[in-house]
């Protein structure tokens, strides 16, 4: 059976549509490119903003009229949020939301026809040949007050460092280059009381991958024991500290946990200790709030 996967949002969805592809490919199945081309079309979506929803629906639509007879399954983030929705969509034939999205293969085998036996290992087959995305963890209990996530990924769990370790070395063995590791919240990694700058330590004395980088943290979990860890160069000199607003009005309605001042010492213990680096940032604009007279 051929399989055609597409994914929206963020690293942690390219992450899932990476592991995704792996367990297909060693169960049998041929991954291709396109809709045409494909027996089953697997799309995993983004629901955080309205533009992410509209562009599924569209994708969705799409797959449909390339191939009339093409089985379409949409997951994800927006499955996840409205299934019924999603659901009613002509030409949708399954919704996965993201707690069932990791069993997709059991949903495939389920789907009436016989598979042809490709290859073992992803290698030249993926789309994902250089770096590759590692999910290290799930879900936020945060509930920044703009922000849909908490209520498409709930649960916080992270994955077994034994089993982060095994996927870094198999990926090296294939000639990656570089994994991302990556997560709804990176920075709240806890697996039996190891934390990210244990579980990077790990990486680093148990793994042999060329490059590490990091997605996504934020300032409050910057700290002198985990930048101290940068003095390998394996580990790549950029951060992406997401700040949203200088001002600590507006950060506190937005309910983040942290205020310009806690930003700024992340900042620059971040210069201080990581020689060339690069720190990357998101800001909102415009927030809603209260009206102000003048």
């Amino acid at each position: 059976m051929k399989i055609a996967l597409e994914t929206l949002g963020c690293k942690l969805n390219q992450a899932e549509t990476e592991s995704l592809a792996r367990q297909f490919v060693q169960a049998g199945y041929e991954l291709v490119q396109h809709p045409g081309e494909a027996e089953v079309y697997i799309l995993n979506t983004c629901t955080v903003t309205h533009t992410a929803d509209a562009k599924a629906r569209h994708l969705l639509r799409l797959a449909r009229r390339q191939n009339p007879n093409i089985f379409i399954i949409a997951t994800g983030c927006y499955a996840q949020r409205a299934a019924t929705e999603i659901a009613a969509i002509e030409g949708v034939d399954c919704v996965v939301d993201n707690c069932e999205k990791s069993n997709l293969l059991q949903v495939l085998k389920n789907i009436q026809r016989k598979t042809q036996a490709v290859t073992d290992t992803i290698g030249a087959s993926a789309p994902f040949r250089t770096r590759s995305f590692l999910k290290i963890q799930d879900g936020c209990q945060n509930f920044c007050s703009y922000c849909i996530v908490p209520f498409v990924r709930r649960c916080e769990n992270s994955v077994p460092p034994g089993s982060i370790i095994e996927d870094i070395n198999q990926r090296t063995n294939e000639g990656y280059q570089e994994v991302v590791l990556t997560g709804t919240r990176v920075g709240g990694y806890a697996f039996e009381g190891l934390n990210l700058r244990g579980l990077l330590q790990r990486i680093l004395d148990e793994t042999k991958i060329p490059g590490v980088r990091l997605s996504s943290l934020q300032p409050q979990e910057i700290s002198p024991a985990l930048i101290k860890l940068w003095k390998d160069s394996r580990l790549c000199p950029h951060f992406h500290l997401s700040l949203q607003s200088g001002s600590a009005g507006v950060l506190k309605r937005m309910n983040r946990r942290y205020s310009p001042d806690e930003y700024r010492k992340a900042v620059q213990l971040i210069r201080k200790e990581v020689a060339g680096v690069a720190i990357t940032t998101d800001v909102i604009v415009g927030f809603r709030g209260k009206r102000i007279r003048v």
